[in-house]
């Protein structure tokens, strides 16, 4: 399971977006990251719709899926 409150780029607070997670400063929730990436997004498509959100924070919360996932054992 993702810890999310281990990714500095992110933050919940229950005035913001109902409380879940978005981007520290924003009210951009993560999920609308992995949303427009899998309608076809690019990185920088998701910056120019999101003012607010920078690079450097979406990097580093695929980061912080990708080493959640290589921290999952291997199940057949």
């Amino acid at each position: 399971m993702n810890n999310w409150a281990d990714c500095s780029a992110v933050e919940q607070d229950l005035r913001k977006v109902s409380g879940v997670w978005v981007f520290r400063g924003t009210r951009v929730p993560v999920s609308a990251l992995f949303e427009n990436l899998e309608d076809g997004a690019q990185l920088a498509d998701f910056i120019d719709w999101f003012p607010g959100v920078t690079l450097q924070q979406v990097r580093a919360v695929l980061e912080h899926v990708a080493n959640t996932l290589e921290a999952v054992p291997y199940m057949r």
